[in-house]
């Protein structure tokens, strides 16, 4: 049987991983699982290991599909999780906006990044529950957009519970990784010409000397 053709195959455009990281507790898994199936839920259950769900949405008139990994926070499983790091095109570094401890250790997280990450990897600074009452609140936002313009990365404060920025998050990486990779392949195609032209060429030539050879 004749195998479907490559766009039957594949129902999308780009293939985009992406990763959650920061303390364990910030909600990360709640945004996940309010981005990926539009529910929220208020029972805590502390991820082991590593989980992942899969979306695919329209962008710009593309198709992607989103990988997402959902690391654990706890520091028993972090040898776990920085092997997920090198195949991630985007990650997410999530804090909480009612515990500045985490916020603080956003800054670990960045070093683990930086030792474990692509080097191009896409980052977003992403401060979670910000549908507490302002009484709780232990970090204000424009400390969290300071760090982020610190390491020139974009910022959004997000509630999982609310739908508050949850889909602008994800949609914004995304469209940042797909704009660079369609650079990467516009930059890479000119390159791809001219070395199959120097490839013809050379051929042309060895076609020639062959049969100058063989008219001798």
């Amino acid at each position: 049987m004749a195998a479907p053709p490559a766009r039957a195959r594949a129902d999308y455009d780009y293939l985009i991983k992406l990763l959650l990281i920061g303390d364990s507790g910030v909600g990360k898994s709640c945004l996940l699982l309010r981005f990926s199936d539009g529910s929220f839920t208020t029972s805590f259950i502390t991820t082991i290991g590593i989980d992942f769900k899969i979306r695919t949405i329209e962008l710009d008139g593309k198709r992607i599909k989103l990988q997402i990994w959902d690391t654990a926070g706890q520091e028993r499983f972090r040898t776990i999780t920085t092997a997920y790091y090198r195949g991630a095109m985007g990650i997410l570094l999530v804090y909480d906006v009612t515990d500045e401890s985490s916020f603080n250790n956003i800054r670990n997280w960045i070093r683990n990044i930086e030792q474990h990450a692509s080097d191009n990897v896409n980052k977003i600074l992403v401060g979670n529950k910000a549908d507490m009452d302002e009484s709780k609140r232990a970090v204000p936002t424009s400390k969290g957009q300071a760090l982020a313009d610190e390491y020139g990365i974009k910022f959004f404060e997000t509630s999982a519970k609310t739908n508050l920025n949850v889909e602008e998050v994800f949609f914004s990486i995304a469209r940042d990784i797909k704009q660079r990779l369609a650079d990467t392949d516009s930059k890479a195609e000119p390159s791809t010409i001219k070395i199959n032209q120097q490839d013809q060429g050379a051929n042309a030539g060895q076609a020639a000397q062959k049969s100058a050879c063989c008219g001798s």
